[in-house]
C-alpha cells in the first residue's frame, strides 16, 4: 500500500522538534512536501538558527518517516530568520530583525557574561548577530570580548560596530574613559543608550542581543518602553533575593508588552575542580520553581565556574574558548530555545503595507 500525504503530515505532526517542543507540522516548517507510492520529498525551512544540528535533525525526520513506511527520504532542510513583531507603536530598526533584552533584577547574577555567551552561541549555530551592552554606568563587553579602540565613523553622525569573535558590538565603554566614573543623571543614561542603539550603523542582523543594565528602576523601564524588543530572558541565580528581583525584572516587561521567552539559573552548581564534587552553594532548582509559578518557559541551567569567569576576563568567552566543552553546549542549548521562541512569536508585518500618502491636488 502507497503512503499518502495526510499520513506524512501526520508523522510530522508528531515529530517533536527537540529545541522547541514543537511539532515540525505546526511550526508552518513545512514548505513543500510530495509523495511518490513510497518516496518522500520534503522541503523545511525552520525559523532559526540549526548548523549543528542539522545532521541530526535530517536523521531524526527521516529515521521517523521511514518508521512509518517510507521509502526514499529525499530531505531538504534549511533555515530563515524573519523579523518578528514588537510592543505596540514601536517601529523596528532598520538592518535588525530581531532584539532579545538579557536582564535581571540585579546585579551579580552573571547576566553579561550569560547575555555575551548567548550571542557567541546564535552566531555560532549561523547567525548574524550583534551586542549592544546597555549598561552605561558599568560597560563590561569591551573587556568580555577582547576589544579595544574606539568607533569609525563615515559621515560624522554614525558608528561603524566594532568587531569581536564575529559579533557587531556598540558599548559607551569604547567612548569613555575606562576609569572614568559614570557621573550621568537617569535621562542622560537613557539619551545615550538611545544613541548607541539607534546611531549605531548594525549590518543585516538576525539578532541584536542587549545586555540590559541591571535593576527595575526608571532607566529600564524607560529603555524597555523605547526599544523595539521582540523578547526578554530574564537570568537569576538559585538564591532566594536574587529570585525575588528577577521576578521584579520579569513583571517589568510584562507591563510593557514584551514578551518572556524564558529564565536563565546561573551559577547552579559548583564542581570542584579538584575532586568534582557538586554542591549547591546558592540553593537549588530556585530558577526552575520560578520559570513553573510564573508560567514561562525555563531555558536552562549555567554552573558556577572558575573556567567561565577567567575565559570572560580574558576576552574569550566560554563559547569560542571551549566550543566542545558542556558549557558551551548549554549556552548553545538555550541560544537555540531563545530562537526557537523568536520564531514562534508573531510576524512583523510593517514592510507588507504600502505606505499612504496624502496630497492637496
Amino acid at each position: 500500500m502507497s503512503l499518502t500525504t495526510d499520513q506524512v503530515r501526520d508523522t510530522l505532526k508528531n515529530t517533536l522538534d527537540p529545541d522547541t517542543g514543537l511539532s515540525l507540522m505546526s511550526t508552518g516548517a513545512v514548505k513543500q512536501l510530495s509523495v511518490d507510492g513510497n518516496d518522500v520529498s520534503l522541503d523545511l525551512e525552520l525559523g532559526y538558527p540549526v548548523q549543528s544540528r542539522l545532521p541530526a535533525l535530517r536523521t531524526l525526520i527521516t529515521e521517523a518517516l521511514m518508521g512509518e513506511g517510507a521509502g526514499r527520504v529525499t530531505l531538504n532542510l534549511t533555515w530563515k530568520v524573519q523579523a518578528h513583531a514588537v510592543q505596540a507603536g514601536i517601529k523596528l530598526l532598520p538592518q535588525v530583525r530581531n532584539i532579545i533584552a538579557v536582564a535581571s533584577g540585579k546585579g551579580g547574577v552573571g547576566k553579561s557574561t550569560t547575555a555575551v555567551n548567548l550571542a557567541l552561541a546564535l552566531a555560532a549555530e549561523g547567525a548574524t548577530v550583534g551586542l549592544l551592552d546597555a549598561d552605561i554606568y558599568g560597560p563590561s563587553q569591551p573587556t568580555m570580548l577582547g576589544i579595544s579602540g574606539q568607533p569609525r565613523t563615515e559621515d560624522g553622525m554614525n558608528m561603524e560596530p566594532m568587531q569581536g569573535h564575529g559579533l557587531q558590538v556598540s558599548s559607551i565603554g569604547f567612548l569613555v574613559d575606562p576609569e572614568a566614573p559614570m557621573v550621568w543623571r537617569g535621562p542622560m543614561v537613557t539619551q545615550a543608550l538611545e544613541q548607541l542603539l539607534r546611531k549605531t550603523r548594525w549590518a543585516d542582523l538576525d539578532y541584536l542581543v542587549v545586555d540590559m543594565p541591571p535593576g527595575t528602576g526608571d532607566i529600564q523601564l524607560t529603555l524597555a518602553q523605547k526599544v523595539p524588543v521582540t523578547g526578554a530572558v530574564i537570568v537569576t541565580t538559585p538564591q532566594d533575593i536574587a529570585l525575588i528581583d528577577a521576578r521584579r525584572g520579569l513583571r517589568m516587561f510584562e507591563k510593557v508588552g514584551v514578551p518572556i521567552f524564558g529564565i536563565v539559573e546561573n551559577m547552579a552548581v559548583h564542581i570542584c575542580s579538584n575532586c568534582g564534587h557538586a554542591e549547591h552553594i546558592f540553593g537549588e532548582g530556585g530558577g526552575e520553581r520560578m520559570a513553573k509559578d510564573v508560567g514561562v518557559d525555563w531555558l536552562g541551567a549555567l554552573p558556577l565556574s572558575l573556567a567561565i569567569r577567567e575565559q570572560t576576563d580574558a576576552g574569550k568567552p566560554t563559547v569560542v574558548a571551549e566550543p566542545d566543552g558542556e558549557a558551551a553546549a548549554a549556552y548553545r542549548a538555550i541560544a537555540r530555545r531563545v530562537a526557537g521562541r523568536v520564531a514562534a512569536q508573531g510576524r512583523d508585518m510593517s514592510s507588507k503595507f504600502p505606505s499612504i500618502v496624502v496630497q492637496n491636488t
